[in-house]
């Protein structure tokens, strides 16, 4: 029989924030899978490492550094492939995924590619919405508020759009898009309700109101906007 496959959510970048789950099925793992950036040690694997058996097989996926979506998807591709040859032999795989593996994680990108031969099982993670929520002691969002998730690559007019019509925002990857958000923001008088999170719940946490941001932001990076309504009154 084949092995099964376990996309197993490891929230935003805090071990102690690890499901009981995550971590059971990671300390008893024999073979794990994860991302890493060519070049660079796994952001996944350094929050699971306490977890991980000395004698576990590792499977790296190196995702290029490039925002061409080919060579991503080709990583993909390959080790889909590794992943596979494991679970024919009836090896169950754990695979490491920041955050919730269905919330922007990278491992919808391997489940696209083996969950109709495969067995799969998902574990979700805390999200970095919520954690980037809890680090400015702020609610999201309550009684019958919408949360609008906007990822920050997206076109600058789109963009404003999308902002000028929530009532709540989060957000994501905001990393060299920085200048964009601020100038949109900015334009939409919002910039006084708007907070900065770099590195959630991580010891080099970042904590600011978006006018005291830096220049420049890390990929990890969100921005919070509540349009200075009071939700929780």
């Amino acid at each position: 029989m084949s092995g099964v496959l376990y996309g197993v959510g490891l929230g935003p970048g805090d071990p102690e924030l690890m499901t009981l789950k995550a971590y059971r099925l990671i300390s008893n793992a024999k073979v794990i899978a994860y991302p890493a950036l060519e070049g660079s040690e796994s952001f996944a694997r350094s929050i699971a490492s306490d977890a991980i058996k000395s004698d576990a097989e590792e499977i790296i996926v190196n995702i290029p550094m490039s925002v061409e979506r080919r060579p991503a998807q080709t990583a993909y591709d390959l080790g889909a492939l590794t992943i596979a040859e494991k679970l024919d032999e009836g090896k169950d795989v754990i695979v490491l995924c920041e955050g919730d593996p269905f919330f922007y994680g990278s491992f919808m990108y391997l489940f696209s590619r083996l969950s109709e031969k495969f067995k799969c099982e998902i574990v979700p993670g805390v999200t970095s919405v919520t954690a980037c929520a809890a680090s400015i002691a702020s609610p999201l969002s309550a009684r019958n508020e919408v949360l609008t998730i906007i990822p920050g690559p997206i076109d600058e007019a789109l963009l404003e759009q999308r902002i000028a019509g929530s009532e709540a925002i989060a957000i994501m990857k905001v990393g060299r898009h920085l200048p964009k958000i601020c100038r949109v923001l900015e334009k939409l008088n919002l910039t006084k309700y708007a907070h900065y999170i770099e590195r959630a719940t991580l010891p080099n946490q970042l904590v600011l109101p978006l006018s005291d941001a830096p220049k420049k932001a890390p990929y990890f990076s969100m921005i919070l906007v509540t349009k200075g309504n009071d939700p929780w009154l």
